[in-house]
């Protein structure tokens, strides 16, 4: 056993995840952070997916009539398991994902507020009383749990976006089925089996199989996508991913909640402040070694500050600590597999063969981390917005344009299929607002003065265009987990009709 496996070991044992799901199984995972073998995860047979769904079909008859305040306790006492253990989970997401270790213990932060909000939203799950035209007459609407859940999710986020889903959609009556990434099922079984810790505190009202995981490849995900017994899909990764997954859920009349791509942009002004942008730039482009899907990928920099900015980025992205992302001190992990580093310099080639001219973005070798890809992030100052500047390459690449008037900014902005993130640096407040208004950014998320990515989950996540349209984590995007019941009550002892409608019977 290696040491990256004893350390894996040690994190899943403390985690509580039983053994017999990491030990022996058909699917090797590797860790990003030296490419060695970490675990053997036992996988979800595609037919045994059927026998889940049905378990999940059980625990919503019963769940959906505990008192929504009621299904909140139990997403506070997962939240107290996540607090208690959230260097544990961390750790984990780290050696399994490779983001440097405060990215990941921000990802379980994110988990742990999301609760939160669950809890308080397990009280104001509220619907309206609606004035009726007839005389004796009122109108309700209400929300009523909709059934169980599929929650696909991608390897660089791996518990934050399931923690997003399960919180809501458990206090909302929902059970959960999900199949995370191949590459990340690790950090799965450490969460499942901290929802197992609070399941049992919670007492013998819960149902069994309110949380499942299914672990596989595309086949346990089709079968959770074509089953008419999960009303919700919530899928996170590629616009391929959701091309296919929309339609087929769409097709048997279900619902999907996709959160695609991303290639976001920020507008530096002339007012812009730009000590504050570099920073909020270089994380956005280099954090989680550009493969965030709110990664900054274009940088669109008035002419006029485009001189004093670039040299500043350069010397920036060439000194930033690229490495073990256990260490402290790094700030730039591996890219999460060889395949990665391929797109990567796929899109470099692009970029030059485009007029590009590209500064960093090379191999950086780590002592005793042979088989880990580190890339040095990249800064490619382009003549124009290109064909490869407008494809999504997950890969820490920033592709700086120049412009000259911020109508055209804002055209160059939207100029892309994505509609994810974007933001602006500016101290205008007419150009913030023109920025916010509704001929201004495309995107589902804007921010002034501050990087695309990082979202908090108070608001609403997602996008439009070829990001999928989804909206998860804050405001009201629990109600995609319900369903709404317009009802009508008649306490007269008359029964007119609406819209003033005459059916005399004898």
């Amino acid at each position: 056993m290696n040491s990256r496996m004893q350390q894996v070991q040690a994190v899943l044992d403390e985690l509580g995840a039983p053994r017999d799901a990491w030990q022996g199984g058909e699917l090797a995972v590797t860790s990003p952070i030296g490419g060695e073998t970490i675990a053997e995860v036992a996988t979800t047979d595609p037919r045994e997916v059927a026998t889940c769904i049905e378990r999940a079909g059980h625990a919503f008859r019963a769940w959906r009539d505990a008192p929504p305040p009621r299904r909140g306790e139990l997403i506070r006492l997962l939240g107290e398991e996540l607090r208690t253990h959230k260097r544990a989970l961390a750790t984990l997401v780290t050696l399994e994902n490779g983001k440097i270790l405060t990215e990941g213990e921000g990802e379980v932060q994110e988990m742990i507020d999301i609760c939160d909000f669950a809890v308080g939203l397990s009280r104001q799950l509220y619907g309206l009383t609606i004035a009726s035209e007839r005389p004796g007459h009122h109108l309700l609407e209400r929300w009523h749990p909709l059934g169980p859940v599929g929650v696909i999710t991608a390897f660089n986020f791996p518990v934050a976006v399931w923690s997003w889903n399960a919180a809501l959609a458990l206090v909302c009556g929902d059970p959960v089925i999900w199949k995370p990434s191949e590459k990340t099922p690790l950090t799965a079984l450490g969460t499942q089996a901290l929802f197992a810790r609070a399941l049992e505190r919670f007492g013998d009202d819960a149902p069994a199989d309110l949380a499942q995981v299914v672990i596989g490849g595309a086949e346990v995900g089709e079968a959770l996508v074509d089953s008419p017994a999960l009303p919700l899909i919530s899928a996170t990764g590629s616009t391929r991913m959701g091309r296919a997954v929309g339609p087929r859920v769409m097709s048997r009349f279900g619902r999907v909640l996709l959160e695609l791509g991303g290639n976001n942009a920020a507008i530096v002004t002339p007012s812009a402040d730009l000590d504050m942008a570099m920073r909020a730039i270089c994380f956005a482009a280099a954090g989680t070694a550009g493969q965030r899907c709110t990664t900054l990928r274009r940088l669109i920099v008035h002419r006029s500050v485009s001189e004093a900015l670039l040299p500043r980025l350069e010397r920036a992205f060439a000194s930033m600590a690229v490495g073990d992302p256990l260490i402290d001190g790094t700030l730039v992990g591996p890219l999460i597999d060889a395949e990665a580093s391929k797109a990567m310099d796929a899109a470099l080639d692009d970029a030059r063969a485009q007029g590009g001219q590209v500064s960093g973005g090379e191999t950086v070798a780590v002592e005793g981390l042979s088989g880990g890809h580190y890339r040095r992030p990249a800064l490619v100052r382009m003549p124009a917005q290109t064909d490869v500047v407008r494809r999504e390459t997950f890969a820490p690449i920033l592709y700086l344009m120049e412009y000259d008037a911020l109508d055209d900014a804002i055209a160059m902005h939207n100029d892309v299929p994505q509609g994810l993130s974007s933001c602006i640096f500016t101290t205008d407040l007419r150009e913030s607002e023109r920025f916010l208004s509704a001929s201004g950014g495309d995107c589902g998320i804007a921010n002034v003065n501050i990087g695309p990515s990082g979202a908090e989950i108070g608001g609403a996540f997602g996008g439009e265009k070829e990001t999928g349209g989804g909206r998860e984590s804050g405001s009201d995007s629990w109600k995609v987990y319900m369903r709404r019941q317009t009802q009508t009550v008649n306490y007269s002892r008359e029964l007119p009709l609406a819209q003033g409608v005459r059916f005399e019977v004898e």
